[in-house]
């Protein structure tokens, strides 16, 4: 899940398939030279660590994960400065829960299953 989660994370800030990573499955870095975007991934046991930064633009942005059973507690600074959390719940055949507060301040909470989302 953390490692899905950081993936996720690391697609919305490469925004193409360019990106090309170099390092262990536990400590690597990837560049996507069309972006710009840098970032660096460090995974010790339960937790994964990630930092990016953009040299382009001079913005940064940061992320740690942690996973304990069926659930992953992620918290953050976006490149605009502002934190986040986000809690995302496994709930087996009933889909998965994810809930927290965005960078702005803003809560939201949805539940997804194989048939989308609410």
């Amino acid at each position: 899940m953390v490692r899905l989660a950081a993936l996720l994370l690391i697609g919305l800030f490469a925004g193409n398939a360019n990106a090309s990573c170099f390092g262990s499955d536990t400590l690597y870095s990837c560049n996507d030279p069309q972006s710009g975007n840098n970032y660096q991934i460090n995974k010790m046991g339960n937790t994964t660590y990630m930092t990016g930064n953009n040299p382009r633009t001079g913005s940064t942005w940061s992320q740690t994960s942690n996973t304990y059973g069926s659930t992953t507690y992620q918290s953050g600074s976006s490149s605009n400065g502002n934190t986040w959390n986000q809690t995302i719940q496994d709930n087996g055949a009933i889909g998965t829960t994810y809930s927290g507060t965005d960078s702005k301040g803003n809560y939201y909470s949805k539940t997804c299953t194989r048939f989308g989302c609410n």
